[in-house]
């Protein structure tokens, strides 16, 4: 059996860690969320269920991960073969983001190209050009697919070589972007109301919807729940320091999250335009903004776009290596031939899910694919994906060999280690419970029952037949 790959450097995992994390929700869910509940009092409920949360969860995966060094399936299967239901449910929920997140990247990587070719030129006609784009029916698929591409020549270069050295320049890129933007949009007339709102809170605003809103955020935004961060973990070295790097990540995360709000508000509330929700924010409102700047406005749009293609792809990368990684350890496939079996199944995906925004494909009670596999992964899956990783840590592994792979067999002080173990045990899964049924209420009150539906009978399916995996 070849030799496991591991990580090159320390910096290389953080970067590819927190390049997972750091995705589209970062760059467009969050302001836009925060927007729908009030700013600064979401911003500072929502930083409080990071540190208390995510971190937690993000620790408890990399344990879970590294523990048996085993990506997402075997690091269950390995303990206890009823458990295999767990991991599958991950892998299951990035191939299903799969199905959709390369169309999504496909759109921010043909917007590079659409800034340069005039779309500023006419902001009336921003929003049909958008509509009108994403309903074509041949022209999604070719930037998809070259979307895809970009994720396949990194993935299958391997870990030291592919997915940490993309980290290490993708990173330092996004940060730099999102800085120059954030920096401009401070300089427009008016632009200090937009970070009024963004950060002094008016608690008033605040009601059990806005602290959901804030914990479902903090939650998904860190990519917990979808085996990223226990495929992640398992390429860790056992000296490496769990609970530092977790932290680290949990940090870059927040830090590109609250850069995405001050590049955005500033500049929304300078020109009077509100944010609107999903894609509509950044593909309609955020280039209306740039178009409002000028002739500098082009150059802005541009560095956005490149920006969010960049998140984009540091985040379906990692659920790239997450299906590649189940072929690899449980199947025995090379990287190369695990690498064409994940992304030949996507493509498939996607290309279900970008036809059905043109209203073209089959339907499941009249909702097409696109929306199938978003509803399914965001609604339940993930929250389940969570919910699993903290029963598996707290009541199947014992305490003390949880003990001894988060400190390193008592080589590294973790001095909270009690109240973390507790929060994980007894208090993350109660909140990941009160998560997980807020997304499928919501779903039932949108008309997405039967799709709920759906979703509750594949977990029941998956732990059931997972077993022969």
């Amino acid at each position: 059996m070849a030799k496991r790959e591991n990580w090159g450097s320390k910096l290389g995992f953080i970067m590819a860690a927190a390049g997972s994390a750091v995705g589209l929700g970062n760059i467009w869910k969050f302001p836009y969320t925060a927007g729908e509940n009030g700013g600064g009092a979401f911003v500072l409920i929502y930083l409080f269920f990071v540190v208390v949360i995510g971190f937690s969860v993000m620790l408890a995966e990399f344990a879970v991960g590294r523990r048996k060094q085993l990506a997402a399936v075997g690091a269950f299967k390995s303990e206890d073969r009823r458990w295999t239901f767990a991991g599958a449910l991950g892998v299951l929920s990035a191939l299903l983001i799969m199905g959709f997140y390369p169309v999504v990247g496909g759109w921010s990587l043909a917007y590079v190209s659409k800034v340069f070719t005039g779309l500023l030129n006419a902001p009336e006609a921003i929003a049909s050009t958008f509509d009108s784009f994403i309903t074509n029916p041949l022209v999604p698929l070719m930037w998809m697919v070259a979307y895809l591409i970009l994720n396949i020549v990194i993935v299958v270069r391997g870990i030291s070589t592919g997915i940490e050295k993309a980290g290490k320049v993708l990173m330092p890129l996004l940060f730099g972007i999102l800085i120059a933007i954030s920096i401009k949009g401070l300089t427009l007339p008016g632009a200090m109301a937009g970070m009024e709102f963004l950060f002094k809170p008016d608690f008033s605003v605040v009601d059990p919807s806005v602290i959901l809103a804030a914990l479902g955020q903090a939650f998904f935004s860190l990519s917990l729940g979808m085996g990223i961060m226990i495929t992640y973990g398992s390429y860790l070295p056992k000296q490496e320091n769990l609970v530092s790097n977790a932290a680290i990540v949990t940090v870059m995360d927040t830090a590109v999250a609250l850069l995405a709000g001050i590049a955005m508000f500033p500049a929304m509330f300078a020109f009077g335009i509100a944010p609107a929700q999903g894609p509509g924010l950044v593909f309609v409102v955020v280039p209306t903004i740039f178009a409002e700047m000028g002739g500098v406005g082009t150059i802005f749009a541009a560095l956005f776009f490149i920006a969010l293609s960049v998140a984009a792809l540091t985040s379906s990368v990692s659920l790239l290596e997450v299906v590649v990684a189940y072929f690899i350890d449980e199947k025995g496939f090379s990287r190369p031939k695990a690498v064409v079996v994940s992304s030949s199944i996507m493509v498939v995906l996607c290309v279900l899910a970008s036809l059905s925004l043109g209203g073209v494909g089959p339907k499941v009670f009249g909702t097409g694919a696109f929306d199938i596999f978003d509803l399914l992964t965001d609604k339940i899956f993930l929250a389940f994906g969570g919910f699993f990783v903290s029963i598996f840590a707290g009541w199947k592994l014992s305490k003390s060999d949880l003990q001894n792979e988060v400190t390193n067999n008592g080589s590294i002080k973790f001095g909270l280690f009690g109240i973390w173990y507790a929060l994980v045990k007894y208090i993350i899964p109660l909140t990941i419970l009160w998560v997980a049924f807020g997304g499928i209420r919501d779903g039932f009150e949108s008309g997405a029952g039967p799709i709920m539906i759906i979703g509750l009978l594949i977990i029941a399916i998956t732990a059931v037949f997972s077993k022969k995996l």
